[in-house]
């Protein structure tokens, strides 16, 4: 059976108007309170992701949004990685990464960035070669362990 086109287009449409997990707001506001600078990068189009940073209302704590949109390439190609390095004038060791796509935080570890993995949901570790340098449940862990 065939999915329904429909649903296609309510999905991506979703995306437009994400909401973030309960703890992100305040967990990025002390970030960033601490001195950090704080960043999406995305395989997202940059209208989709200002509208969705914008929804969840933390277009006042983000630093940089960076969206593959502007070199043609999807993560996990090094290139998407080396946006941010180039936009911040940073060596990668010097980038903290968090994702909850454990094959987001393979393609980070490989260019060199530190990464984290949310890993909301227990789910397996799939990608042993390109191991995260932290797990953690939540984005409140990031106040501890960071």
């Amino acid at each position: 059976p065939s999915a329904d086109p429909a649903l296609r287009a309510r999905l991506l449409e979703a995306y437009w108007r994400l909401d973030c997990y309960p703890e992100v707001p305040a967990v990025l506001k002390a970030l960033k309170a601490s001195g950090a600078k704080l960043a999406i990068l995305s395989n997202g189009s940059p209208e989709m992701l200002q509208a969705a940073v914008k929804s969840a209302a933390l277009d006042q704590i983000l630093d940089d949004v960076f969206s593959v949109d502007e070199i043609k390439r999807f993560k996990t190609d090094p290139s998407v990685y080396d946006m941010v390095v180039t936009g911040w004038r940073l060596y990668p060791d010097a980038v903290s990464f968090q994702s909850s796509n454990r094959w987001d935080v393979a393609g980070a570890a490989k260019f060199g960035f530190r990464t984290v993995w949310i890993n909301r949901t227990n789910q397996p570790d799939e990608y042993r070669d390109f191991p995260p340098g932290l797990i953690l449940p939540s984005l409140e862990g990031l106040l501890t362990d960071s």
